[in-house]
């Protein structure tokens, strides 16, 4: 912890970025909660609340191809103001839905709105190894990835006390009024980053970069191995848990925000406890612990207060899974490519959580209990560990130190 307060202290520009950061991630999940509240009230199947955490991943994953040559060629802060702004509207317009006859407007909302919300991830993603190198680096992809994490599930733990005390509507207000502070933070922020004008064409950008990736294919390898942790995208899950277990024992809202609050607490340490310890080759261990993590939260799912204590171990890997991985594949890729392959890589991932998100509900509308599709998820992240393993052995992958 020592070493990310004295980076926030020394680093100026990282230390804004990143409260601005937790503000906005804060708000890009605030109303998930809320949403998912409203879903079982309507009481819609398994498959449109399976449909509907898909759909906040489904969207970084289709405008990837584009967002990567945008980010290489626009001032990032100009590019983030524009992304705040729409998730502004995007979010004060959810007050709107009451019914299940305005899902479609739903669906639209929750597109735009994530959509805008990764393309930020994205950019703030390309602009960080442009301010930062080595360790420093490191440490600021974990900070970004604890913060993430952070708002991510904390996001919904508290709205989940705010809709059951305050309501759906007020939680979808408060959210947008974030998004507003965001960017009054951002606006007055001063990013000196040099912009090199480009002389190739949108399209040209485009081709040049799948010329790259065949030639460095250790960059495709990585961005894979980075697409395993979008396995971690339990919020079809949670919900799911929610309304077959715990609803007799407590508000729906309630047991969506402790257990995304339990969860909240291992994503934090996780780096704290494993930031100095990991490696390369150590990774492989940190996707057998995630699995196994999650085959022990199958055994304690079905009672509301062990899944807490089973939470928190789930969490517990995540972060750091997810920071080192991503800091080896800028540690790996040439300077001109950041925007481009950045964006592909969280294309890949978010693809991966939204083929999670999706076979969740699928599963569970085709009679696999939810213990036997925690079971299928935990096998994956062994794959995953087998699959980077493989990729250690056939390629020669820097060191990030």
């Amino acid at each position: 912890m020592k070493d990310y307060l004295s980076l926030l202290q020394s680093h100026e520009v990282l230390r804004r970025l990143s409260f601005i950061q937790l503000i906005s991630y804060f708000g890009a999940w605030f109303s998930n909660v809320a949403i998912y509240t409203l879903l079982l009230e309507m009481n819609v199947s398994a498959q449109i609340v399976a449909f509907v955490a898909m759909l906040h991943f489904l969207a970084g994953v289709i405008q990837a191809p584009f967002s990567g040559v945008i980010i290489d060629s626009v001032s990032p802060k100009k590019l983030m103001l524009s992304l705040i702004s729409i998730e502004i509207v995007a979010t004060f317009c959810l007050i709107f839905i009451t019914q299940v006859s305005d899902l479609w407007i739903l669906y639209i909302l929750i597109f735009f709105k994530m959509a805008a919300a990764s393309f930020y991830f994205t950019t703030e993603m390309s602009l960080l190894p442009k301010i930062l190198d080595g360790d420093k680096l490191q440490k600021a992809n974990e900070i970004h990835s604890i913060i993430w994490s952070l708002s991510y599930t904390l996001g919904m733990a508290i709205s989940g006390f705010v809709v059951y005390a305050l309501g759906i509507k007020v939680a979808f207000l408060l959210d947008a009024f974030m998004f507003v502070v965001a960017f009054y933070l951002l606006f007055r922020l001063e990013i000196a980053v040099v912009m090199h004008p480009k002389k190739e064409k949108f399209i040209v950008m485009m081709v040049d970069t799948f010329f790259y990736l065949k030639e460095t294919p250790k960059a495709f390898y990585l961005m894979l191995v980075h697409a395993f942790v979008g396995l971690t995208a339990f919020d079809a899950l949670v919900a799911l848990m929610v309304d077959k277990y715990y609803a007799g024992v407590i508000a729906t809202s309630l047991a969506l925000g402790l257990i995304h609050s339990a969860r909240a607490v291992g994503l934090v340490i996780g780096p704290i406890l494993l930031g100095k310890w990991i490696t390369n080759r150590r990774i492989i261990y940190l996707f057998i612990g995630q699995g196994l993590a999650v085959w022990f939260w199958a055994y304690m799912m079905h009672n509301f207060y062990l899944s807490l204590v089973a939470s928190v171990l789930v969490g517990l890997f995540t972060t750091t899974l997810w920071s080192y991985t991503y800091t080896l594949l800028q540690k790996n890729i040439d300077a001109k490519y950041y925007g481009r392959i950045v964006a592909y890589n969280d294309m890949m991932f978010l693809s991966s959580a939204a083929f999670t998100s999706y076979m969740i509900g699928f599963l569970a509308t085709h009679d696999f209990s939810l213990e036997y599709i925690a079971v299928i998820m935990g096998i994956a992240f062994m794959v995953g560990g087998i699959y980077y393993a493989w990729v250690l052995h056939k390629e020669k992958i820097e060191e990030i130190s």
